[in-house]
């Protein structure tokens, strides 16, 4: 089995930073992308940011220039550093990861278990 086991979600106030953590264990060959999605009350979850191969990135324009996703690969940890937090940003923060578990095998997705990220004074 695979598991990814986020942490780091809290409350915050306007203006100010959180980074979420999240690492992948079990029965794992490779990872193809690591990432973060967000889903807020009411609304569909969305792509936040997401790492491909270890160094392409790619991110919402809603969070451009105040979030940085960074991987460490000896950990299969990905990270997300939210600065400027504003009260748009308040959701439940998904970290998802699209891996292989043995050579040979289809890439298949894997979700974590969301922690809330919420931006209120």
């Amino acid at each position: 089995q695979v598991q990814l086991v986020e942490s780091g979600g809290g409350l915050v106030q306007p203006g100010g930073s959180l980074r979420l953590s999240c690492a992948a264990s079990g029965s794992i060959f490779s990872i193809n992308a690591m990432g973060w999605y967000r889903q807020a009350p009411g609304k569909q979850r969305e792509l936040v940011a997401v790492m491909i191969s270890g160094s392409s990135t790619n991110y919402a324009d809603s969070v451009k220039g105040r979030f940085t996703i960074s991987r460490d690969n000896a950990k299969n940890t990905v990270y997300l550093q939210m600065n400027s937090l504003k009260p748009e940003d308040t959701a439940v923060y998904y970290c998802n990861s699209v891996l292989k578990r043995a050579s040979g095998t289809f890439p298949q997705a894997y979700w974590g278990q969301g922690t809330q990220v919420t931006v209120s004074s």
